[in-house]
């Protein structure tokens, strides 16, 4: 049996799974992928994407991960592979249920600043397109031009489409015994980051309360 690996809810940083953990929000990160490709040793793989995508540097470094893993590896588009999710799914051999879509779009990002600050976000978000429009281009063939159109539209594409444009390798064959073995859910938020002031806010409560339970500890350890 093929280990199974899901890349489902929100593709987020390592360091910032406690506090969607906390919230109790789906999510993945690199670190999850790698841990389980290690546990499968070599041997085949089922990744099973159902997501709205989320932080780029994340999706690409687990897109790494699955395109170099040395063993069969085969990826499921089970529901919605969107932003992030959808450069994750260019990664190896795919299939799509026929209810999946795939999502591309550029690259989002928060700026704060002067007009220098702002020409300079642009373009970083410009070279950001580029980056994962590599993946998009190595596994369709298509042009660079069309695909930064197709980003620029924020393109929803079908799983029929998918396969067309060579996104996606074919379409599920459920006769042959393929049927991913969980429903498919369409997401109503194309992202679910939480904002980057929340979890700055979280970070600081973290510390404080782990700076008052050292106090503690110390307290203690004083008083014997």
């Amino acid at each position: 049996m093929p280990k199974t690996i899901d890349v489902k809810g929100v593709i987020i940083s390592g360091d910032d799974k406690w506090i969607y953990d906390w919230f109790g929000i789906e999510n993945v990160t690199a670190q999850d992928v790698a841990s389980q490709l290690s546990e499968a040793n070599g041997g085949d793989v089922v990744v099973r994407i159902n997501s709205t995508g989320g932080d780029v540097f994340a999706g690409s470094e687990i897109y790494d991960l699955l395109a170099s893993y040395s063993g069969n590896l085969l990826i499921r588009i089970v529901g919605m592979a969107a932003s992030a999710a959808s450069v994750i799914a260019c990664a190896g051999e795919s299939e799509i249920a026929p209810t999946g879509m795939l999502m591309i779009h550029n690259v989002q990002s928060y700026a704060a600043g002067d007009y220098r600050d702002m020409e300079h976000s642009a373009e970083t978000l410009r070279e950001a397109n580029r980056a994962i429009m590599a993946a998009y281009r190595q596994k369709t063939g298509l042009s660079e031009q069309e695909l930064l159109a197709m980003m620029d539209d924020e393109t929803y594409i079908s799983a029929e489409k998918a396969v067309e444009k060579g996104f996606v390798d074919r379409i599920s064959d459920y006769q042959k015994g393929k049927t991913p073995d969980s429903g498919v859910q369409y997401a109503a938020a194309m992202m679910g980051l939480l904002p980057a002031e929340t979890i700055r806010k979280f970070r600081a409560e973290r510390a404080k309360a782990q700076a008052q339970l050292d106090l503690i500890k110390f307290t203690e350890v004083k008083q014997k």
